[in-house]
């Protein structure tokens, strides 16, 4: 890329969800397969060309900047082992980009801690990826958002279409078709709507590529939705000014922020993989024969 982009991961959550297993441990934590899903987020943005990550946390997140840390003495006994596969891979996550932190302070929503990047990114594009939403290695979408960017100098979202009856549970855009089918133009924004109030079924995923200009939005937007600073509220201003565009995703999408939906990416990306698959496809097929 032509300038060195920041990406924002914010990860200052409660995870309430999860309770009890996120009492001590942070959600973005928890393992997805065997990488905490934090990694996958990571790694997204570093297959993107991205290698400057600052990560957002709140209290009692320690966690996440330990595994991306070095641990020389795990590092040491598997090399002393002669495990250098496990060691590749522990190593892997410490060595893939450069990761800093800051923290949130009191949780105020999303906005607030987009907004809490504002020292870091300066004034430069950025690109925020949520923890919750894991885009398959496989499928391309990061990269798209960038070049959109870069092309029209307009904030692009990632938009996906869902079940209208699932609609209440995003934030919805409202858009308008352009010359290529899978961007379109975002005319308004509306946070997790009633089905029969939303505009359309496109909802938003947790992908942003957004310009400097975000920051001075977000400092004067009051609390919406949920008594929360709400990112859709900063981004539906842009939306009815310079504008912002959507680029539909159609890919595969793993949902890890809702209990079952975390299991069943589990599976997804387990079954797939070369060492488990396959003897995880026999034995799934065998299970939902017997229920």
């Amino acid at each position: 890329m032509s300038e060195r982009i920041k990406a924002v991961i914010p990860a200052a959550g409660l995870g309430t969800r999860f309770l009890p297993a996120t009492k001590a441990m942070p959600k973005e934590m928890l393992p997805v397969v065997d990488k905490p899903a934090i990694q996958y987020v990571v790694e997204e943005a570093v297959a993107a060309g991205i290698d400057d990550v600052l990560i957002i946390l709140g209290r009692n997140k320690n966690n996440i900047s330990n595994h991306f840390d070095s641990v020389p003495e795990l590092e040491s006994n598997l090399a002393k082992k002669g495990d250098l596969e496990k060691l590749d891979r522990v190593k892997h996550s410490t060595d893939l980009a450069d990761i800093h932190f800051v923290r949130q302070g009191e949780p105020k929503g999303l906005g607030h801690a987009v907004y809490r990047a504002k020292s870091h990114v300066g004034d430069s594009r950025f690109a925020v990826l949520l923890g919750d939403d894991l885009i398959d290695a496989r499928d391309v979408l990061l990269e798209k958002m960038l070049a959109e960017n870069e092309a029209s100098g307009l904030t692009v979202i990632a938009l996906m279409e869902v079940d209208p009856d699932s609609i209440h549970l995003y934030g919805c855009a409202a858009v308008e078709a352009t010359d290529d089918p899978d961007v379109v133009k975002v005319t308004g924004l509306v946070e997790k709507p009633k089905k029969e109030d939303a505009p359309s079924n496109f909802a938003v995923i947790g992908r942003y590529v957004l310009n400097p200009g975000i920051f001075d939005i977000l400092e004067r937007t009051e609390p919406g939705k949920g008594g929360e600073i709400q990112l859709t509220d900063a981004l539906q201003e842009l939306a009815a000014g310079e504008g912002v565009l959507g680029v539909v995703f159609r890919g595969r999408r793993y949902d890890t922020g809702d209990r079952a939906d975390y299991i069943k990416a589990i599976v997804q990306l387990a079954v797939d993989r070369d060492d488990l698959g396959k003897e995880l496809r026999p034995w799934i097929k065998d299970f939902a024969a017997d229920l």
